[in-house]
Order: C-alpha cells, then sequence, then structure tokens
C-alpha cells in the first residue's frame, strides 16, 4: 500500500523530469563531443584525440554506474529524496566545470577538470536512476514494465530538446558553450520539486523484506547474473552509438549526427508509451529479442549509410531496435527478482553504466587506429590536405561502428531460450511481493 501522504501523479512527474534532465544531459556531451575534441583534444595529441575524447565521455558513464553500484544499496537508508536532490547538483557543479574549464588555456588542468565536470553530471544521472526506477516500481507494482518504458521515454525526450537546441546553437554561430547553460534549468526546477514532495519507501521495504534477504535473494538466483551480463551488452548497443553519433555520423553522411539523434530519440519517446500492449502479447523478454535483432541490423546498415536518406532510413531500424532495451531490462529484474529491491535495479544499470565506460574509448581507439591505418601512419596525419583527412575520418567513422553492430547478436541465443522457456510453462508472470495470491519465485533456467 502507498502512504496516503505519497501524490502518485506528482511523484510521476518528478520521476518524469528527472529521466528528462539525464536525456538532455546525453544530448549535450552529444553536441560538445566535437567540439571538446577540436578546442582541447586536437591541440593535447592530433592522433589520439578521439580516443581521448572517448575516454572523457566514457567518464560520465563511471560516475553513472558507480552512482547506481551504490547509490541504490543506500536509497531506502537517504531516502529518495535526498538521492534525487544530490543529482540536482551532479549536474549543476559539472556544468559549471565545463563552463570554467572552457574558459581556461588548453593544459593538463583542463584535461582533468573536463573529466572530473563530466565525473559529476554521471554521479548526477546516476543519483536519478538509482532513485527514480525503485520509485515507479514502488508506486506501480501491477505495471511495471509499462509505467518503467513510459518513465524512460522522457529520456529520448530530453535527447530530442537538447539536440534542437545543440543544432541551433549552432547554426546561429552561437559559443558551443551555450549548451551547457541548457542543464542547470531544469536541475534547479527538478531540486524545487524535489524538495516539495514526499515519497514512498521501496517496494521492498514496504513488503518487509530484510537487507540480508535481499543480497541472499541476488545471491541464490544466477538467471538475475544472466540478465546482468545482458544489460551489459544491450547498454553498449543503444548507449555508445549514441554519444558516438555527431563524431562518427557526421563523417560518414555529410550531415549533423546530432539531427539523426533527435529523430530517432523523437521515434523512442513515441514507441516507449506503447511497451504494455506489445509486453502482454510476447513478453518482456520476447520483446528484447526482436529489439536486439533489430538492433544489430540497424547499427551495421547505419555504418554503410552514405546519404542522409539512407542514414535516416537505418537509423528508424537502430532506434525500434534500442528503443526498449534498457527500461524492459529494469522492468525484467524488478519483475522476476523484486525481493532484489533498488539493489536489483541498481546493479543493472551499473552494468549498463560500466559496458560503456569500456565500449567509448574502445570506439575511439578503433577509430584512431583506422584513422592512422588510412593515412599510412599515425605521424602522416599532419601532412595530409583537409580532403584527404576528411576522407580518412569517414573511413575510421565507419570502422568504429562496423565494430559494436554485432554485440546485440549475441544475445539472441540467450533471450530466445529463457523466451521459450517460459511459453513452455505457460508464459511469465510478475511476482509483487506482499500481495496475496502472488506467484512464487520463479525457478531458474
Amino acid at each position: 500500500m502507498i502512504d496516503s501522504t505519497v501524490n502518485r501523479k506528482r511523484l510521476y512527474r518528478v520521476g518524469n523530469l528527472s529521466i528528462f534532465m539525464i536525456g538532455l544531459g546525453f544530448a549535450v556531451r552529444a553536441n560538445i563531443a566535437t567540439n571538446l575534441q577540436q578546442d582541447i583534444y586536437n591541440q593535447i595529441d592530433l592522433a589520439n584525440s578521439a580516443t581521448l575524447v572517448g575516454q572523457a565521455l566514457g567518464a560520465t558513464f563511471t560516475g553513472f554506474a558507480l552512482t547506481l553500484l551504490f547509490g541504490s544499496a543506500l536509497v531506502d537508508l537517504i531516502g529518495m529524496k535526498r538521492m534525487l536532490l544530490l543529482s540536482a547538483i551532479g549536474y549543476l557543479a559539472g556544468s559549471v566545470g565545463i563552463l570554467a574549464a572552457a574558459a581556461l588555456p588548453v593544459s593538463s588542468l583542463v584535461e582533468t577538470l573536463v573529466l572530473f565536470s563530466l565525473l559529476l553530471t554521471g554521479l548526477g544521472w546516476g543519483a536519478v536512476e538509482a532513485a527514480s526506477n525503485p520509485m515507479v516500481a514502488a508506486l506501480y507494482p501491477e505495471e511495471k514494465t509499462h509505467r518503467l518504458n513510459i518513465l524512460h521515454a522522457w529520456w529520448p525526450a530530453g535527447i530530442v530538446v537538447g539536440g534542437l537546441i545543440g543544432i541551433a546553437i549552432t547554426a546561429a554561430g552561437l559559443p558551443w558553450e551555450l549548451n551547457m547553460v541548457v542543464l542547470i534549468l531544469p536541475a534547479l526546477v527538478l531540486a524545487w520539486m524535489v524538495a516539495r514532495s514526499a515519497f514512498p519507501v521501496t517496494e521492498r521495504v514496504a513488503a518487509g523484506v530484510s537487507y540480508r534477504e535481499m543480497f541472499i535473494e541476488l545471491l541464490r538466483r544466477p538467471l538475475f547474473w544472466v540478465f546482468w551480463v545482458c544489460m551489459f551488452l544491450t547498454a553498449a548497443a543503444e548507449l555508445a552509438p549514441g554519444q558516438w553519433v555527431n563524431i562518427a555520423l557526421s563523417n560518414i553522411v555529410g550531415m549533423q549526427g546530432i539531427v539523426l539523434l533527435v529523430y530517432v530519440s523523437g521515434l523512442m519517446f513515441i514507441m516507449r508509451h506503447f511497451a504494455g500492449p506489445i509486453v502482454k502479447r510476447i513478453s518482456s523478454v520476447g520483446l528484447m529479442f526482436v529489439s536486439c535483432l533489430a538492433a544489430g541490423i540497424g547499427l551495421y546498415l547505419l555504418s554503410l549509410a552514405d546519404s542522409p536518406l539512407l542514414a535516416f532510413a537505418a537509423a528508424t531500424v537502430w532506434g525500434i531496435g534500442v528503443c526498449y532495451l534498457w527500461p524492459t531490462m529494469l522492468a525484467i529484474s524488478s519483475e522476476r527478482f523484486p525481493r532484489g529491491g533498488a539493489m536489483a535495479m541498481g546493479l543493472m544499470g551499473f552494468a549498463g553504466g560500466m559496458s560503456i565506460q569500456f565500449v567509448l574509448p574502445q570506439m575511439g581507439a578503433i577509430f584512431d587506429s583506422a584513422k592512422a591505418q588510412a593515412a599510412g601512419g599515425a605521424d602522416q596525419l599532419a601532412t595530409l590536405s583537409p580532403e584527404a583527412l576528411q576522407e580518412v575520418i569517414r573511413f575510421a567513422s565507419v570502422e568504429s561502428f562496423q565494430a559494436v553492430a554485432f554485440v546485440p547478436l549475441i544475445l539472441l541465443p540467450v533471450f530466445g531460450v529463457i523466451w521459450l522457456f517460459d511459453r513452455s510453462r505457460g508464459g511469465y508472470h510478475p511476482e509483487i511481493i506482499g500481495e496475496p495470491g502472488s506467484p512464487p519465485p520463479a525457478r531458474d533456467l
């Protein structure tokens, strides 16, 4: 039962705003990635600048993953309200830090300041996920997949708004640093709304499941750790290409890659509102199988696109594929392992965050290696004409995207086997702890 002092609709709006804010941050980072590379990292190390910017962007995901790992275990102790207030502080401080770095002469100090600032925005992102996901699971235990998908529809909505603002800033010839100001306003609004709201306890706490029982639930269920590994790979298929899109696709198709990211995000915003009816027909795991297939095909097609029209067609396939990956994986962990509480959902998010921390620098390294190969050696890069350098960069962009296209396809046998096993037992029914007549914990494969 939800406490009578809790306004479920108001809290859902708070959750939507918090997810919108992190989507906005994702778009801003995609907007400024090229600027960071050109204004800072090319000055530090031209041959390895893509690797350096990949490491910098990866710091965001490190902060995100670490906050989820520890914050999800602590959210029951410090409360959802304090966790969301911490997220607002992280975004404010991180935005100010990037602005400060842009104003200073390029040096090792600036490089460190960029890393630390992006780490802070990652901490803010992680705090949002650590609080908002278990909050929605507690508010709507009977329809977790549907509600979590709608909640996370506000992630692409934030990307659309942030991406369009970034495009406008570029088109108007305004300083790219204005992108960082965009993050400050929603952070202030979120802090105000959170401070004026009452929050529930998590589903686990409401059911009287102890910390000890929570950890035992996760340790004794090997299927949870299978899904945990799956989350590592599904996040790589969705978030790494999205964060890399403005660097790579701008060079492949001759248009701002952020335009494609905005388009795909708009598509995702609409589609995530229909997750509930789809899951009723094919189940959450069935949805993951279909999504991974489309994601792998879409990523490969994106690497081959050589015109805006083909890029939009390929991006449509990729967008349909990755649309449901993140929120549905969170819902699966909460539906199948509710006694794992916020910790189960946090560990899933931790896997996703650490995945990008590894994948983004690898995409950068593949990009730099292909760039050097096409140029005839890293020392030849500085001697190339602008036209030749552009062709070299285009080749490197294709290589970096094709490298991740196979990732979601690896998961097809895993989700396929679980899907067939569930169907052989009459379909899977989510467990709601503490509800009379709810099904017992599912037997793992």
